[in-house]
């Protein structure tokens, strides 16, 4: 099993990068925004955490930029119902820290928000990762991770795509305005586009 990578990255897409490990390119499937932007820093070596999906017609080496987002996809991939690209795609939308909150709060809500989740799929996640992801106090989500997701509800309502509401709310300062005024803010980015 290919744990781990360290190299070059020589190419990228918003999917994928080719990683240069000693005159050997490999193609790692990419989901977590933090590994994007890690290979994003130039020609400057970097070390990748992988897992690699083996199945009948392909070898898939889906990369991330920590250990704890790879032990997270591989506790994700345990429920039934959820692959490697399911599992990717959760990453690449909800932070762990999320995640954690969805388990702490038990509302699957949280998860809901990721394309291809449904409301049963996230109950799912959250009953069977409950005793496998370790919660801690810090976890149960605060009012502006409730505001985040009223924002992106009301950004949606007004006809804009879920990524592209996420990306504006990102760029929104994390303050203690209103989720009304947070809509405002983003508004006012995704306008500027």
């Amino acid at each position: 099993m290919i744990a781990q990578l360290e190299g070059t990255v020589i190419h990228t897409d918003p999917r994928a990068l080719v990683l240069d490990v000693h005159g050997v390119g490999y193609k790692v499937w990419i989901g977590s925004e933090s590994l994007q932007k890690k290979a994003k820093k130039g020609p400057e070596m970097v070390r990748i955490w992988t897992y690699l999906s083996v199945r009948e017609t392909a070898l898939d080496l889906y990369g991330f930029a920590n250990a704890e987002e790879l032990e997270t996809f591989e506790l994700l991939i345990t429920i039934s119902g959820i692959g490697p690209k399911t599992a990717a795609g959760i990453l690449n939308v909800v932070s762990i820290a999320t995640i954690r909150s969805a388990i702490a709060s038990n509302d699957p809500s949280y998860l809901t928000k990721v394309s291809g989740i449904g409301k049963k799929n996230a109950e799912k996640i959250v009953r069977e990762l409950s005793d496998k992801i370790g919660v801690l106090e810090s976890d149960v989500p605060t009012e502006s991770m409730r505001h985040d997701s009223d924002v992106i509800e009301a950004l949606k309502s007004l006809g804009y795509a879920e990524r592209e509401a996420r990306e504006a709310l990102k760029k929104v300062p994390a303050d203690d305005s209103s989720a009304g005024e947070r809509v405002k803010k983003a508004l006012k980015i995704l306008s500027n586009k």
